[in-house]
């Protein structure tokens, strides 16, 4: 769809945003309803680095109404995910009228940024982080309980982890642009990064379902290796204003 003009008055910004909204619904509901006959493969493949874990046995569902709202929960999550890009983009449509025209040459790049990093945190939660963390937290249970895995919980909890990592993962981002708008100095960014490895503990142990230390410990790194990349990459593509900030400094 198309982007708006530079300049719109009030309702019409609420016009707006009703058609940017009514888009993402719909893409939400014909996605689901398209993906829902497909919900058992796409279930068999997005569980399968925690099924082995379970040598071989089934997951279950407690009740013949869950049944249904498994496989509306995998169509659904599984739109928000593949169609990411289509919201991603619509986010960024109803906010291009308020972007003057310097700022609006940033849109495309970031866009196509944020749609390559909220992927790679998927692969990356799906690939690694996923295997390792439900490996722990079944371990834990002990001699006297016998673990009785729920299909619908054990894949809510997977996709959560999931999502998280892949807005975790949009730290870059919103790091370049705290220096390109001026709103927190390359300089003190880098001056306190001891101060933004806690924020991003916490977050990490906020944005984590299950709060357990594998997570929490992968999605903390995962935080800080794209923190100082972040950081590389404004000093490389913002390296003027950065100098003008400390010369204005001195």
């Amino acid at each position: 769809m198309p982007i708006g003009p530079q300049r719109m008055p009030f309702f019409e910004h609420l016009d707006e945003l009703r058609k940017r909204l009514a888009i993402i619904a719909a893409v939400i509901f014909i996605g689901s309803m398209a993906l829902y006959t497909f919900a058992p493969q796409i279930y068999d493949f997005f569980m399968a680095p925690i099924l082995h874990i379970f040598d071989g046995k089934q997951l279950v569902t407690l009740n013949p109404f869950e049944n249904f709202t498994l496989k509306f929960k995998i169509s659904l999550y599984a739109t928000l995910v593949i169609g990411s890009p289509v919201i991603i983009w619509q986010v960024f449509a109803f906010f291009m009228p308020a972007l003057r025209p310097k700022e609006r040459k940033w849109v495309l790049p970031t866009f196509m940024a944020m749609v390559v990093l909220f992927a790679g945190g998927v692969v990356f939660c799906h690939s690694i982080v996923l295997p390792a963390a439900f490996e722990w937290m079944v371990g834990q249970a002990w001699d006297s309980v016998t673990v009785m895995p729920s299909a619908s919980t054990y894949f809510q909890g997977a996709i959560l982890l999931v999502i998280a990592f892949g807005v975790g993962f949009q730290l870059p981002v919103v790091v370049f642009y705290l220096v390109l708008f001026d709103i927190v100095p390359y300089a003190k960014l880098r001056a306190n990064w001891r101060v933004a490895y806690i924020v991003m503990m916490v977050v990490a142990s906020v944005a984590t379902p299950d709060w357990s230390p594998v997570t929490m410990g992968a999605l903390f790194a995962a935080l800080v290796v794209l923190y100082e990349a972040s950081l590389l990459l404004a000093r490389v593509l913002l390296s003027k204003r950065i100098r003008a900030q400390r010369e204005l400094d001195d």
